[in-house]
């Protein structure tokens, strides 16, 4: 009688194990399964950012796309200060596949004004349409840099868009004024798309930044910034003159402006040195000899 209980007993545990044992077998395709995607996934790498004839476009917005999941992920379980950096490289990355994208493009860039029907409407192919479409996918844009030139960009708030937030306050002022700087072209063919008066409040923010955060990572970005648009606001651009040689004074819609600038911001060196450019041609001084009398250099 023992025995046929220990019979019954050892034919129940064979029966059970070989009840796990079946339903073990019976999991195991669908995790090889899931494993096999998620293979497959990581397994992506995007393209080399050095530009090949050998990529098409859809590999660069893949690419760029892959980057911006990658860097969501990254700057959520990061510090500020982590970002930071995170947004310095990220910038890099872009701005290298834009090139890329640029440089592959030159066919379409060259004829996009060609479908230009009006004052900011354009009639396009569908081709074209449907690359805007990716390449806003992507963040970027084709702008119409003027004088027949078009470029694709990054669209103007993009990396506020991805950092807000998420970085250190130099670094969000910062990337908040580029945003504000790329929302209109700057100049073309060495003359001012934007009005003087425009000008001249950009360099006041730029030089409000630099006093703010003297100690900021960004500071020579800032000041390179700054000097660029102090030389133009100055120094005048080749198709945009601040100086009536015949008359020898200075236009009147450029001195309107410089007087609003100083009466709006008397205290700053902007006002302070855009006085000294007012004084050395008030006197008279050679135009060739500005730049020296009033410390600049183009």
């Amino acid at each position: 009688m023992i025995k046929k209980i220990i019979a019954v007993c050892i034919l129940s545990v064979a029966v059970v194990s070989c009840k796990k044992e079946t339903a073990v077998s019976d999991v195991k395709p669908a995790k090889d399964s899931i494993a096999k995607n998620e293979t497959k996934e990581d397994q992506y790498k995007p393209i080399d950012t050095a530009c090949s004839s050998n990529n098409k476009t859809e590999d660069y917005i893949t690419a760029l796309q892959w980057y911006r999941t990658k860097i969501d992920k990254e700057i959520a379980g990061n510090n500020p200060e982590q970002n930071n950096k995170v947004y310095e490289d990220y910038v890099k990355i872009r701005d290298k596949y834009t090139d890329c994208l640029n440089d592959s493009q030159t066919e379409i860039l060259d004829k996009y004004v060609d479908y230009h029907t009006g004052p900011d409407t354009y009639n396009l192919p569908d081709n074209i349409k449907k690359m805007a479409a990716e390449l806003n996918k992507a963040g970027l844009e084709f702008r119409v840099m003027g004088e027949g030139l078009t470029e694709i960009h990054s669209l103007p708030g993009y990396y506020e868009s991805v950092f807000k937030n998420k970085v250190t306050p130099d670094y969000a002022a910062y990337i908040s004024q580029m945003a504000k700087d790329n929302k209109e072209n700057y100049a073309v063919n060495g003359g001012l798309l934007i009005t003087w008066e425009e000008l001249g409040d950009r360099l006041i923010e730029w030089e409000n930044f630099i006093n703010k955060y003297p100690k900021s990572s960004l500071i020579k970005k800032a000041k390179d910034n700054y000097h660029n648009y102090l030389l133009d606001y100055l120094l005048g651009m080749d198709s945009d003159r601040i100086y009536d040689s015949e008359e020898r004074k200075i236009y009147d819609d450029k001195r309107e402006a410089y007087n609003a600038l100083i009466k709006k911001n008397p205290n700053s060196t902007t006002a302070k040195k855009t006085k000294e450019l007012i004084a050395a041609y008030d006197s008279q001084i050679p135009v060739d000899q500005i730049e020296d009398k009033i410390n600049l250099r183009r």
